[in-house]
């Protein structure tokens, strides 16, 4: 069954190639990118496969288990355009396709200088011979750097300016994993691709890598009243554990009201937050939100946008600081 559908993706891989993209690429001028094109095009579909199977497998789950009353559903028609830009554009592929070459350069001028950089297979040769155990490792290891660029935009004040669009979802969703700034999510995949070159990830592997952490993520973020037992919360990020990281207060105040900081930092294996302290195993499914977008007395009303556009120039207002709104 599962070479069938290997099959068959090839094959509509291979005519929507043919039959769409070559021709326009030839038709602009652009027939010097063909080969990224064909991989973008892989991308694409793996997008696409995404959202179908995030659609016939969450939504239900949604309904049947919800966390909370969704009362904003516009928000989560905007969260599902984020999700459309994020998974059809390859904007994350085209990243690390145009850091490769760029990295295979860099390589050779250190291997000329006698410096040979390092390689996850250094540590533990033939390593990559094993592709199962291969793909696990490398899941680990960008896993680990995830976890610090995510504790990252909650400790920097302009960096938090960009971030905060994604915790002002007061109604989660299974889309919301894809709710960000633009910027914000351009600057995470030059820092992941980068790291996945430097460690020896092939592109091949960096595909799957990529769309196996986006799916568990659209999980954490689902409207569903989910948790995974004591050992399995402490395994894998659940929704459970995920939710307590969007509670308003909680998840983006260490010590207080206007404190930066927060819990539950980690993307997909708690352990992180385990060793650095950050982890926080509430029993909760509280509200989702940031404390100061709450209406007064207990916030201030600040607005974070309702609309795509408006998101995206506040966010940029947020960071250079030229919104003045305070708490």
């Amino acid at each position: 069954m599962i070479a069938f559908l290997v099959d068959l993706f090839g094959q509509v891989q291979g005519w929507l190639f043919q039959s769409v993209i070559e021709p326009f690429i030839y038709l602009t001028g652009l027939g010097e990118f063909t080969e990224q094109a064909f991989e973008g095009t892989e991308w694409l579909l793996i997008g696409v496969c995404e959202i179908i199977l995030l659609f016939v497998l969450l939504r239900p789950l949604e309904a049947l288990l919800p966390a909370q009353v969704i009362t904003d559903k516009r928000a989560r028609r905007i969260d599902f355009l984020y999700t459309a830009i994020h998974r059809l554009g390859a904007f994350t592929v085209a990243v690390f396709f145009v850091l490769d070459p760029l990295i295979d350069h860099l390589t050779g001028a250190l291997h000329l200088e006698g410096v040979r950089p390092f390689n996850l297979d250094d540590l533990w040769p033939g390593v990559t011979d094993l592709p199962l155990v291969t793909f696990l490792l490398y899941l680990f290891v960008l896993d680990f750097f995830d976890y610090w660029y995510h504790r990252g935009s909650h400790q920097i004040n302009w960096w938090w300016g960009l971030h905060g669009l994604h915790h002002s979802q007061q109604d989660m969703n299974l889309w919301s994993d894809n709710r960000n700034h633009l910027l914000d999510d351009f600057m995470r995949d030059i820092y992941m691709a980068v790291i996945a070159l430097a460690i020896g990830v092939p592109p091949g592997q960096y595909v799957l890598l990529v769309a196996a952490s986006r799916i568990l993520q659209s999980l954490q973020h689902a409207n569903v009243k989910l948790y995974f037992g004591w050992l399995g919360e402490r395994l894998l990020v659940s929704p459970r554990y995920h939710r307590v990281h969007h509670g308003i207060g909680i998840g983006h105040e260490s010590y207080g009201k206007g404190s930066l900081g927060g819990h539950n930092f980690a993307v997909l294996f708690p352990l992180w937050d385990i060793v650095f302290r950050t982890a926080n195993f509430s029993e909760s499914f509280g509200p989702t939100g940031i404390r100061d977008q709450l209406p007064a007395p207990l916030g201030s009303g600040r607005d974070y946008g309702r609309g795509f556009w408006a998101q995206q120039w506040l966010g940029l207002k947020r960071m250079t600081g030229f919104d003045k709104h305070r708490s």
